[in-house]
């Protein structure tokens, strides 16, 4: 598995697919709230396998503290630890930029991952299109 940057159209509209399946489609997640106002504001990124697409998320810096927002692997590659290598990956980047502190929005079922990962509950549950979620930060 390998982490890349999206550079180009095509490689953001998997990005773009990848997000929809697994938001869209598996989450019920309405269309016009899964792609926001925040694309073209953010740095995309894709995990590939075997040369196709099976993962992605996406990063910005809001108020001096890096945000990882959209992670998302493909049902059938879970467990494979490609969730860890998106999230390295990008926490990667987020040093390069001279960022100290990440933030993300955790639904809640996936605490334990971030937990393991490094990062702490800052929040009280809230709700995110219709989905239980809470904020988590970690000092990297």
């Amino acid at each position: 598995m390998k982490l890349q940057v999206v550079q180009n159209k095509q490689e953001l509209e998997q990005a773009f697919l990848i997000r929809t399946k697994v938001f869209v489609e598996e989450q019920k997640v309405p269309e016009e709230e899964e792609i926001d106002q925040f694309e073209n504001d953010s740095t995309h990124f894709l995990l590939m396998n075997d040369g196709g697409p099976i993962g992605a998320g996406r990063f910005r810096i809001l108020e001096g503290k890096g945000k990882v927002e959209r992670i998302c692997v493909l049902s059938s590659q879970r467990g494979t630890g490609a969730g860890k290598i998106i999230m390295d990956g990008i926490e990667d980047f987020a040093k390069n930029q001279g960022l100290k502190i990440l933030k993300l929005n955790a639904q809640t079922h996936a605490i334990p991952f971030y937990e393991k990962l490094g990062y702490a509950i800052v929040s009280d549950e809230f709700l995110d299109a219709g989905i239980p979620h809470r904020t988590m930060e970690k000092t990297i």
